[in-house]
C-alpha cells in the first residue's frame, strides 16, 4: 500500500479521482493527509466527506515562500508519506521543499510535456493553432514542469474548441491518468530511482504511456 499526502488549492477534482478509485480498490494507496494552501479550498470538502486528515498552511501568512515551504513540511512529515501528489496545487515550491522530498513529488499539468510549461495552457493551445492537447503526470524537479514524464493523455482538438471545453476535456483524462500514475507505483510496475529518473517493468506495464483520448 503506497501512502501520498495530497496538496490542493482548489476544487480538488483530481483528489476526488483518487478518492473514488480507492473506493473501488482499483487504486492500492492510503491517502494520509489533504493539505490546502487556501481554507477555502472546495477540496477540504471533499476530503472531509471522504474522512482525511486534512490540514490548511496559507501561504499568505508567511513572510517568504522558504518559510512557507518549511511549515508545509512540517505539517507533512508526521504522515511519513511515500510519495507527495499535487493536485492542482498552485504554488511553486521552493528547492527547500524539493529536496525534502527528492524524488518523491509528482504533479499534473495540463499540457503535453515539455510543450507548454507553466499557467494557461489550454488558451495558448487554442492561439497557436495545435491540433493535439494534453496532459502530463510527471516528477517534480526544481526546474518548473521540467521532471521526468510518467504518463501523458492525448486528444485532438476540436474546429470549434474554446478554452473552457478544452479545459473540461483535459481535466477528465486528468482524472484518469493520475490515479493510473499512482497504481502503477503502489504495483511496482513503475520506478522512480533515487536520481530521479523513471524506469518501467515492461513485463507488468499493460498500458500504454501516451494515453489516446
Amino acid at each position: 500500500m503506497l501512502n501520498i499526502v495530497v496538496l490542493i488549492s482548489g476544487g480538488g477534482s483530481n483528489l476526488q479521482a483518487l478518492i473514488d478509485a480507492c473506493k473501488t480498490e482499483q487504486l492500492p494507496i492510503n491517502i494520509k493527509a489533504v493539505v490546502s494552501n487556501r481554507a477555502a479550498a472546495l477540496g477540504l470538502e471533499r476530503a472531509s466527506k471522504a474522512q482525511l486528515d486534512c490540514a490548511v498552511v496559507d501561504h499568505k501568512k508567511f513572510s517568504s515562500r522558504a518559510v512557507f515551504d518549511q511549515a508545509l513540511c512540517d505539517t507533512i512529515d508526521p504522515y511519513q508519506p511515500d510519495f507527495i501528489v499535487l493536485a492542482g496545487f498552485m504554488r511553486m515550491l521552493t528547492p527547500l521543499f524539493i529536496n525534502h522530498y527528492a524524488c518523491r513529488i509528482l504533479n499534473i499539468h495540463p499540457s503535453r510535456l515539455p510543450a507548454y510549461k507553466g499557467l494557461n495552457t489550454h488558451q495558448r493551445v487554442l492561439d497557436d493553432g495545435e491540433s493535439k492537447h494534453g496532459a502530463s503526470v510527471h516528477v517534480v524537479t526544481e526546474a518548473l514542469d521540467d521532471g521526468p514524464v510518467i504518463l501523458q493523455s492525448e486528444l485532438n482538438v476540436l474546429a470549434n474548441e474554446t478554452q473552457s471545453t478544452l479545459a473540461q476535456r483535459i481535466l477528465q483524462t486528468e482524472h484518469i491518468i493520475l490515479p493510473l500514475a499512482l497504481r502503477w507505483l503502489a504495483e511496482k510496475r513503475l520506478f522512480i530511482r533515487s536520481n530521479g529518473q523513471v524506469e518501467f517493468d515492461a513485463h507488468l506495464l499493460t498500458e500504454p504511456i501516451q494515453m489516446q483520448f
